[in-house]
C-alpha cells in the first residue's frame, strides 16, 4: 500500500455512478444526443452509442472465471473502487462492465465510477505515459487514506499494439486500427484483463 497520490474525499466517492447508475446516465445521454465531457461531435455521439451497446452486450455475454470469482470471494477489507472514465470512451465501454461484475462479487468492495474532465486533478495525478488515458481504476482503502492498486486503461497487449502503431502505422488508418481493437475486446473475453487484475487483487488481501 501506499499513499494517495491526490486526496480522495468522500463527497468525490458518494457523487460517484455505480454502474447501473453509469448505464441508464448513458442512456438517457444517447436519448438526448448528447455524450460527456466538452466535446459534442458527431463522432463522439456515435462512440457514445456504440458504447452503450458494447456494455449491453459485455453485460449479457461475460463470465467471470471461476479462480477470479473464488479469489473475489475472500476480499477480507472493504474496499472501494474509483472509476474514471466519459461515456465516448471505447475502452472502458469494453472494460467496466467486467469490473462491476468482479465487484458485485462482494459486498465488501463498493465501485464508484467518475468523470474524467470533471476531475482533471485527480486525472492528473494517474497519467499514463504522460497522458490522462481512461478508463482508469484506483482501488482504496474505505478511509480514503491508501491506494492499494491501479489498473487501466487497457490490458498491457493493447497498450503495446498502440504504442506500436504511434510508431509505425504500417499503412493502417487509425479507424482500422481501432477497428483491430475492438475486435481483439471481442475474442480476449475479458481474460487478459483478469490475469493482469488477479495478482492485483491478491496483493490486497489481509492474511
Amino acid at each position: 500500500m501506499k499513499s494517495l497520490r491526490y486526496p480522495i474525499t468522500s463527497a468525490l466517492v458518494d457523487g460517484g455512478f455505480s454502474y447501473p447508475e453509469f448505464v441508464q446516465f448513458t442512456e438517457q445521454l444517447v436519448q438526448e444526443n448528447q455524450t460527456t465531457g466538452a466535446n459534442q461531435s458527431e463522432e463522439y455521439l456515435d462512440y457514445t452509442r456504440l458504447n452503450l451497446q458494447r456494455m449491453g452486450r459485455w453485460n449479457k455475454t461475460s463470465k467471470v472465471s471461476a479462480l477470479l470469482e473464488e479469489l473475489m470471494l475472500t476480499v477480507n477489507r472493504p474496499q472501494i473502487w474509483l472509476l474514471i472514465t466519459e461515456a465516448w470512451c471505447g475502452d472502458g465501454a469494453q472494460s467496466i462492465p467486467h469490473l462491476a461484475k468482479l465487484a458485485l462479487l462482494n459486498p465488501l468492495i463498493s465501485l464508484k465510477i467518475i468523470l474524467r474532465d470533471e476531475h482533471p486533478e485527480l486525472m492528473d495525478a494517474y497519467l499514463t505515459h504522460g497522458n490522462r488515458s481512461i478508463p482508469k481504476l484506483i482501488a482504496i482503502t474505505a478511509d480514503l487514506q491508501q491506494e492499494l492498486f491501479t489498473w487501466g486503461p487497457k490490458p498491457q497487449y493493447l497498450l503495446d499494439r498502440h504504442a506500436a502503431f504511434k510508431q509505425n502505422p504500417e499503412g493502417l488508418s487509425y479507424l482500422e486500427f481501432k477497428e483491430q481493437v475492438h475486435l481483439w475486446y471481442a475474442k480476449n473475453k475479458q481474460k487478459d484483463l483478469e490475469t493482469e487484475i488477479f495478482p492485483l487483487i491478491s496483493s490486497t488481501l489481509i492474511p
